[in-house]
């Protein structure tokens, strides 16, 4: 099973693309502004190079960990030591991926293991940063949720994009 890069390269985008839809105005964006207190003139004040930049860094970064979240074969795949060692693995790695190498494998998997993520790991560590900023449950539901909807493409992407 070898990593496929394009798959993680695109399902790092996602992050963008859904924040243009969620955070549109006439999605969530005017309440998520009014919960920050954000205004345009100080939205319009931000570096966007920065932001926009970082953005993609760190999408990219979580999309790298996303596999891991998605994919049942890597944890099979860490069992021998990564990809450097299938060659060297006992023969059971070989039998074990040539019955189960694509089970699980389809864009429906990925996306309720993505889900899952975003449900079981980004709600949580986005409501306890709310919580002790003494932001709204209005605020946490947006955020998380955005995050909730990412990952739940990203997993879909990477899962099923062989």
């Amino acid at each position: 099973m070898e990593f496929n890069f394009l798959a993680v390269l695109v399902a790092s985008l996602i992050t963008l693309l859904v924040g243009f839809v969620w955070y549109n105005p006439k999605v969530f964006g005017t309440i998520w502004m009014k919960e920050t207190g954000m205004t345009e003139e100080k939205a319009k004040q931000g570096n966007m190079l920065k932001i926009f930049g970082l953005t993609i860094f760190y999408s990219l970064m979580l999309a790298f960990v996303v596999p891991a979240l998605v994919i049942h074969q890597m944890g099979a795949l860490g069992m021998v030591g990564g990809p450097e060692f299938i060659a060297s693995a006992k023969p059971s790695y070989a039998a074990f991926m040539a019955d189960y190498g694509d089970a699980f494998r389809s864009y429906q998997h990925g996306a309720l293991h993505g889900f899952m993520s975003g449900l079981f790991l980004a709600l949580p560590i986005t409501a306890i940063n709310s919580l002790f900023e003494q932001k709204s449950w209005k605020y946490i539901l947006i955020n998380a949720g955005y995050w909730i909807v990412s990952l739940t493409i990203m997993g879909a992407i990477i899962c099923g994009w062989k």
